[in-house]
């Protein structure tokens, strides 16, 4: 039996103790390289201009040698206006990057000595980089779906007779939520190269699984041609009409006698149920498709050193602009509504 990846050398080419131990110097100039990338050009984010722009050592900041105007190393990024060190930032990145099945705010809090509300923007904000920055390309080969419903859990009432059918739609909760998650396979030649499982993720957020939604969804993120593995729900049955369409019936066996299954959607759920039990316990509708998305990153993402890991999501932070959302979130900032993918 091969030995599973998070137990190989590779698979932690980077720790906290490294990233703890950089000096601010050596935070900024990380943090400027996966912004900017190598070389001495910086971009002015008020005017764009890209100039070896004059900086200010004593204040960590450039001057813009065309509007003037100064900037930091975070102007204009998800953690602009920060108050806490760029290490802390930096810190948070990799303990978040460690946690194969996520990582709550109290957690993060004791772990960076800050306070449960400072951690919990901090790791909104890296799931909205996320979000922000993920592959929306279509897939193609083969595509398993499938549908995980999150919340609308109702406490059944103490004495029998007052109990009711929760499995009525009228008797559930309002604020169940189901996430739509597509998952393309790996194709032939990569499997014999050595890869294994699912390639790439994309996840949304629909009110239940139905014909309407899916047939929105999936011509815009499913290429022509491609194969969808899918279960017995009728929600599906109208992708017969564009695709190639392989069943399952799980309410009679787990694995189609010609081997069908969707068992690549079902992992990804799986990893999920980890995450919202065993971590943030409560997922509400209006960010359910940060917490879904940062699942399907990290299902992507199983395969790689915690050090790319790490890159990628600093680099996706340095590249997000500030969020509407989370800056002065405490100070009454709240987004109106959830995001519902149709």
């Amino acid at each position: 039996m091969s030995l599973h990846f998070l137990l190989k050398a590779e698979a932690r080419s980077l720790s906290v103790v490294q990233v703890l131990a950089m000096s601010d110097d050596e935070a900024l100039a990380l943090f400027r390289q996966l912004r900017w990338g190598e070389g001495e050009q910086v971009v002015c984010p008020h005017c764009g201009m890209a100039h070896r722009h004059y900086f200010r050592p004593t204040r960590k900041i450039w001057r813009c040698a065309g509007c003037q105007d100064d900037f930091s190393v975070t102007s204009g990024t998800i953690f602009a206006f920060h108050k806490l060190p760029l290490r802390l930032y930096l810190a948070a990145a990799i303990l978040f990057t460690n946690a194969a099945k996520g990582i709550s705010a109290l957690q993060l809090g004791r772990d960076l000595g800050v306070s449960h509300k400072t951690a919990y923007v901090l790791l909104h904000k890296i799931r909205e980089s996320l979000l922000v920055g993920r592959d929306e390309c279509a897939l193609s080969g083969a595509v398993h779906v499938d549908g995980a419903y999150v919340g609308g859990q109702v406490r059944p009432k103490n004495k029998k007779e007052d109990r009711v059918d929760r499995r009525l739609a009228e008797n559930q909760d309002p604020d169940k939520r189901c996430i739509l998650v597509m998952r393309q396979a790996h194709s032939e030649a990569e499997v014999a190269a050595g890869h294994v499982g699912a390639k790439k993720t994309l996840t949304f957020i629909v009110k239940k699984e139905n014909q309407t939604d899916i047939g929105k969804l999936a011509p815009a993120y499913i290429a022509k041609g491609s194969v969808i593995c899918a279960d017995e729900s009728d929600a599906y049955d109208l992708l017969h009409a564009r695709y190639a369409v392989r069943r399952v019936n799980h309410s009679q066996e787990f694995r189609a006698d010609d081997g069908t299954t969707n068992n690549l959607a079902e992992s990804y759920v799986s990893r999920f149920r980890r995450f919202h039990i065993g971590q943030i316990h409560k997922a509400a509708p209006k960010y359910l498709d940060n917490y879904a998305n940062e699942m399907a990153y990290r299902e992507d993402t199983r395969r790689w050193s915690n050090a790319d890991i790490f890159r990628d999501i600093v680099g996706k932070c340095a590249r997000a602009l500030v969020s509407r959302d989370w800056c002065g979130y405490w100070q009454g900032n709240h987004r109106q509504g959830e995001s519902l993918a149709v």
